[in-house]
């Protein structure tokens, strides 16, 4: 356990100094570890992504456990990690001071006495230090406090409910192929399965607990896709109808465009300028049994892979923040900066005037991110509609009765919706 204990504080201080993406890190820090057992791979999973997601706290706490700066810093990202277990784990107390000690012998043993000190420390008087730690907001939500005060801003009473959303682990949500099965049915084979689930959107199963793939039936035969709530909602507010040619800009990895086959015979040209990512959305057609032409493109400059022919239908799920959708990315609460703000939505409304213009007559854009920042949707759609008296913004309802903002909860992540129509 130690050596993990070591390779979770090397990937959060790689992100957390280096602002290297998580993901991309971890899966690195994998494939060095071949000879590792799945238990182990999942646990350093488990260690790195819990201790970016109460960073804040976890670092309050620490910077009172001790009375002069930690000069090593790959013991701090240690001790990091290791008061994340003793808070958040159901490992064993002892056994996560032993393993901590034990990599600070590794990696500097002048200091393990000391790692063994804090931690103890913290256990005999845990209470006191998460009571202190929660004075400071950043400590008590773990979030940068710009990230706090816009929410606050936006949402009064409703802010630390979001924030405590994107704390919790995210949910573990199927969609039905819908071409193959019907969710009942399929909600039957998982029962079959001794997997537990629930309806809560025409094609979405809510599993009660997080499954790995291989246990869910006729995944690799397509019939079913791991895809949240929210995102689901995007196909059914697009108004796809078969015949129709309908553009996904910025389709990576596919999980919308896949959908809104499963629900139309259309002709789909998916696009993004990434042409790895748009791999990806290929694998999960080819999963499917669905065809798209995938185009590596800019949505911002179609010119450069538009063929001229209209779209009734486009999806706009532009870059954003990801602030909905950050309890499946930690890392991005610590890596996005308030000004980052601005330069999404700028980017965002560059990209709906660019794709403006392949809209047929009557037809619809819908205008998506995984956003809960205002600057981001309301004032990006508002700003749009300012300069093009030819749209139409259509009432788009989702559930809670929000038109258009989807907030994270038990059920679904954070989406925004704007539904917009070409008029003469």
């Amino acid at each position: 356990m130690h050596n993990i204990q070591i390779a979770a504080g090397q990937i959060v201080q790689q992100v957390l100094t280096d602002g290297r993406n998580l993901n991309q890190v971890l899966e690195e820090s994998l494939r060095k570890k071949s000879v590792w057992t799945p238990a182990q791979r999942a646990a350093l999973q488990d260690l790195s992504y819990g201790t970016l997601r109460f960073y804040g706290q976890l670092r309050a706490i620490l910077s009172l456990l001790l009375h002069k700066p930690m000069l090593d810093q790959r013991i701090y990202y240690v001790l990091l990690v290791a008061l994340y277990q003793l808070q958040y784990s159901k490992a064993a107390h002892h056994a996560v001071v032993d393993h901590a000690v034990r990599s600070a012998q590794m990696l500097n043993v002048k200091v393990s006495g000391l790692v063994n000190a804090i931690l103890r420390n913290f256990l005999r008087s845990r209470d006191a230090l998460l009571e202190q730690a929660a004075q400071d907001a950043e400590g008590k939500y773990s979030y940068p406090q710009w990230w706090i005060d816009e929410l606050n801003a936006q949402y009064g009473e409703r802010a630390a409910a979001i924030l405590e959303a994107g704390n919790r682990h995210p949910p573990m949500t199927l969609r039905v192929n819908q071409r193959r099965n019907t969710s009942a049915d399929y909600q039957m084979q998982l029962t079959q399965q001794s997997l537990p689930s629930r309806v809560i959107a025409p094609d979405a199963l809510l599993l009660d607990k997080p499954v790995p793939v291989d246990r869910l039936p006729g995944f690799f035969d397509g019939m079913v896709s791991i895809q949240d709530a929210g995102a689901q909602y995007a196909a059914g507010l697009l108004d796809v109808r078969d015949g129709m040619r309908v553009l996904d800009a910025c389709a990576a990895p596919g999980g919308k465009t896949a959908h809104i086959l499963e629900q139309a015979s259309v002709e789909m040209v998916a696009v993004d300028r990434d042409a790895k990512r748009l791999q990806r959305v290929a694998e999960n057609l080819q999963r499917l049994e669905l065809t798209a032409q995938l185009v590596v493109g800019d949505a911002a400059q179609p010119d450069a892979w538009w063929d001229g022919i209209p779209f009734q239908r486009i999806l706009a799920d532009v870059p954003c923040s990801a602030s909905g959708v950050v309890r499946r990315h930690p890392d991005i609460k610590w890596l996005r900066r308030s000004s980052d703000i601005s330069g999404f939505s700028a980017q965002q409304l560059d990209i709906l005037h660019a794709l403006w213009r392949l809209l047929a007559q009557d037809g619809k854009l819908l205008y998506a991110t995984c956003s809960v920042f205002r600057q981001e949707n309301e004032l990006v759609v508002a700003s749009f509609l300012a300069q093009h008296p030819d749209a139409r913004r259509l009432p788009v309802t989702l559930p809670g009765g929000t038109e258009g903002q989807l907030l994270p909860d038990d059920q679904h992540d954070g989406f925004f919706y704007a539904l917009l129509q070409k008029i003469t």
